[in-house]
């Protein structure tokens, strides 16, 4: 594929100037997008008889790097503090709430229903079953689809949905012979048997397993699958450092103009009060220029700068049927809408979730791309968002892989991630799905627009996209 898709894409890529002049008009019309709002008056994508889910609130730590402020807690730690921010903003009764649902990626092993632990670390009441979710970068994505569902079903008019991802403190494994070893020492019945097993251990028994970074059925890595899709739509170095420089500045702009309104500030232990994210960098693209190729070397295009970087967060939403949320007295942010997941060839197709997700969601809503107000992309590398627009921009690419007539079109930069991404935000992977879906209500309100589409990626080759609708003011 990525040989076809290269020499057929570069025909009729987008090109390396609209990668320039569309950084160039994201930047100056996000002001002109603030200060004019203008509601527009567009059909609701309410249906008869079809219950109404609403997002009440959605909250999130700040997102840091990994190995800095949130070094020595545990992932639930940041799962009560996103838990009890929550409580705090809305003011829900901690017994009014029918479930909860978290999403995670590497699990601790003594926490591994986290949702579990930090609900009850927060205080909500031991008689709210929980349960964790994962499903790699869109687990969070699932827990709110998962609440959204048992609502509809008529199972629970409240749930909270979140997830956490901690990448400071991954667990290490044991190798397998001496997982095996040390579980025999432990049925052993004599000393001499138990002498035997440990003579039995090799110094080739003490390497230890760290968590797996690459696809199992490719063995390959998220980053060389980047670096390849980028070959194979003809995306340059040059288009993904600019990207992921906007992603920078976008995100360095809201932060200052405090449209980043669901951080809440967290007290570390033993630490001082966190209330920003730490990982937005803007810096120039010579400087980015300089950085060597982080995957394929030494002619890959995929740096450290233009990558989402490890990160340690947590999310949590509040989503309510309409009725219920309005009965308790809420004013919602915004309507859940459809939504679809997707999945495709984890070898060649990776991180192209969101040009498969995105037309089946638009179609399910009965909408299309010009509709769409807001949109809100994963950015897990910056050639993957640009090689998904290119994809997205190709009747080629959708009649020969997709099965589709013709092309979806290329969501509009003057649209896109105008508050910053995962690159520069920080992408928790259990944890950037809430984010994704409360920037785009935020958004929805401060622009004044009506339709919002989240897209993302996941490892397996699997995505998501769901559409939101802005609650009337």
């Amino acid at each position: 594929m990525a040989s076809m898709l290269l020499n057929t894409m570069r025909t009729g890529a987008v090109s390396q100037s609209w990668a320039v002049r569309s950084v160039a008009r994201s930047l100056s019309t996000t002001t002109q997008l603030q200060a004019q709002v203008q509601t527009k008056s567009k059909k609701t994508l309410a249906r008869p008889g079809v219950k109404n889910i609403v997002l009440v609130e959605g909250v999130r730590t700040p997102f840091l790097l990994s190995g800095t402020t949130y070094a020595d807690l545990m992932p639930h730690d940041l799962a009560r503090a996103a838990l009890q921010g929550l409580l705090n903003r809305t003011g829900i009764p901690k017994d009014a709430v029918d479930y909860l649902i978290y999403g995670t990626v590497i699990q601790e092993v003594k926490t591994s229903n986290v949702a579990r632990e930090a609900a009850l670390g927060a205080g909500f009441s031991d008689k709210i079953p929980s349960h964790t979710v994962t499903m790699a970068c869109i687990s969070s994505n699932q827990a709110m689809t998962s609440a959204v569902g048992m609502i509809a079903a008529g199972q629970c008019d409240v749930i909270v949905a979140g997830g956490v991802e901690f990448m400071s403190d991954v667990p290490i494994r044991h190798s397998r012979k001496m997982r095996k070893t040390m579980l025999s020492l432990n049925k052993a019945k004599s000393v001499g048997q138990r002498l035997g097993l440990l003579a039995s251990i090799r110094l080739a028994h003490l390497a230890p397993e760290l968590p797996a970074v690459a696809e199992f059925s490719t063995a390959e890595t998220m980053g060389h699958s980047a670096d390849r899709l980028a070959a194979a739509f003809g995306v340059t170095r040059l288009e993904q450092d600019e990207f992921a420089l906007r992603s920078h500045t976008l995100a360095k702009k809201a932060q200052d103009q405090g449209l980043l309104e669901d951080v809440i500030s967290f007290k570390v232990p033993g630490r001082d009060i966190v209330s920003k994210d730490n990982g937005i960098r803007p810096s120039s693209m010579e400087q980015m220029a300089k950085l060597k190729p982080a995957f394929v070397k030494p002619h890959g295009t995929v740096t450290a700068a233009n990558s989402s970087f490890l990160t340690d967060g947590a999310s949590a939403v509040l989503i309510m049927s309409e009725e219920k949320a309005l009965s308790m007295g809420f004013k919602p942010k915004a309507y859940l809408r459809d939504f679809v997941y997707v999945s495709q060839d984890p070898k060649d197709q990776l991180l192209l979730g969101p040009t498969y997700a995105t037309p089946k969601v638009l179609e399910r809503a009965g909408l299309s791309l010009s509709d769409i107000d807001v949109f809100e992309f994963h950015e897990a590398f910056a050639g993957q968002i640009m090689a998904n627009l290119k994809a997205m921009d190709s009747d080629w690419f959708a009649q020969t892989y997709m099965g589709r007539k013709a092309k979806i079109g290329t969501p509009s930069l003057d649209k896109f991630n105008l508050w910053g991404g995962s690159l520069s935000l920080g992408h928790p992977f259990g944890a950037t799905g809430c984010r994704l879906v409360t920037t785009v209500a935020h958004r929805l309100k401060k622009e004044g627009g009506q339709y919002g589409l989240v897209a993302a990626c996941a490892a397996g080759g699997q995505g998501h996209a769901m559409v939101i609708e802005a609650y009337p003011q």
